[in-house]
């Protein structure tokens, strides 16, 4: 059986309340339960750990009975396992409801499964409608759900040949105004930013998202890598949130750490090091790529050494979008081995 009009519209409306919910340990994910004719009965998102989920808060502003028959429009993949909250895929059983839609699969070895268990008690299951928009949504949990670690994302911003700074070192400002804003938005879609202590002493960040002056309403987490000091009145300390110290320069050790925090994202932004760094490890799911219509010449390359010596081990990319800003061009690009694309929207 096809998704319907109503269906559809309500999935747009599951995706906007699921983003509602806070991230972390968990999904975000929302629902909405339609009537036999497609009215909207009743709507609900997760409201954080140990909260209800998402079906069953929908579920809970409903009198008994009224969800008989009904479709439960989900982001994600009903649970099937017993938490701090009972499986949502026996609550949708037991309410009665008839038909659920949902987008996403439930990756987990335990929570997954769903799907089968409500076809099993003859509910019609239709699974994939918007699943690329609620990917973006959760991007970096599914990611820690299958890696262990945030969804990475590595960002620099480069002159056309491939410098990050001029032969002097001052390298402000490489990008124009939009490129700029557009940096500061995607920060603020992180849960934490992370340069080494190189960019911390050359350029004395705040590490903060903004527009203009203000500070966007979400901020994301400094995080400071390497065994240089950080200075005592460095703008870092100035930051909304306590800043993170690693004095160490394995990334797999800091990036276990975040994930232990309930990091879900992290957007990496320090200089040439840094990011070879992370490249070099292979923590890298996403590359952001500004690239200014400028020539600086040089010896200060936006890349350094990461771990190819030859044509034959080349980091292949697969570019997802070009994004004109401005005068500037972003490349948003994955690793081609990678099989699971990420998608424009997250972190």
């Amino acid at each position: 059986m096809a998704v319907n009009a109503a269906e559809r519209n309500a999935m747009d409306r599951a995706l906007h309340l699921a983003a509602r919910g806070p991230r972390g340990a968990n999904p975000q994910v929302g629902a909405v339960i339609l009537s036999p004719d497609g009215t909207v009965l009743a709507e609900g998102w997760h409201h954080g750990a140990g909260t209800p989920h998402a079906e069953v808060d929908a579920l809970s502003k409903l009198a008994p009975g009224e969800a008989r028959g009904a479709t439960a429009v989900v982001t994600l993949e009903p649970c099937n396992h017993t938490g701090r909250t009972g499986p949502c895929a026996v609550a949708l059983i037991e309410a009665g409801i008839a038909r659920v839609v949902y987008a996403l699969d439930d990756p987990g070895a335990v929570s997954g499964g769903g799907a089968e268990r409500l076809r099993s008690a003859g509910v019609d299951v239709e699974a994939g409608e918007q699943a690329d928009a609620a990917h973006a949504l959760i991007a970096g949990w599914l990611t820690a759900q299958r890696l262990g670690r945030p969804q990475i994302t590595v960002k620099w911003a480069q002159s056309l040949d491939g410098r990050a700074a001029a032969d002097d070192g001052s390298s402000q400002w490489i990008t124009g105004p939009a490129a700029r804003a557009d940096v500061h938005r995607r920060r603020a879609e992180a849960d934490a930013i992370a340069v080494g202590t190189g960019t911390v002493l050359a350029d004395d960040p705040a590490l903060t998202a903004r527009d203009g002056d203000a500070l966007l309403p979400h901020q994301p987490i400094p995080v400071v890598i390497g065994s240089r000091p950080t200075p005592a009145d460095a703008a870092v300390h100035r930051h909304p949130h306590s800043p993170l110290f690693f004095d160490t320069h394995d990334l797999h050790t800091v990036v276990a750490d975040l994930h232990a925090r309930g990091v879900q994202s992290l957007f990496v932004e320090g200089g040439p090091t840094l990011a070879s760094a992370f490249l070099q490890a292979g923590l890298a799911d996403r590359l952001l790529v500004y690239i200014a219509p400028v020539l600086l010449g040089g010896g200060r390359l936006a890349l350094t050494d990461i771990g190819v010596a030859s044509i034959g081990e080349a980091r292949r990319l697969t570019i997802d979008e070009w994004v004109p800003l401005g005068s500037d061009l972003l490349a948003i690009a994955h690793p081609a081995h990678d099989a699971h694309p990420r998608h424009e929207g997250a972190a």
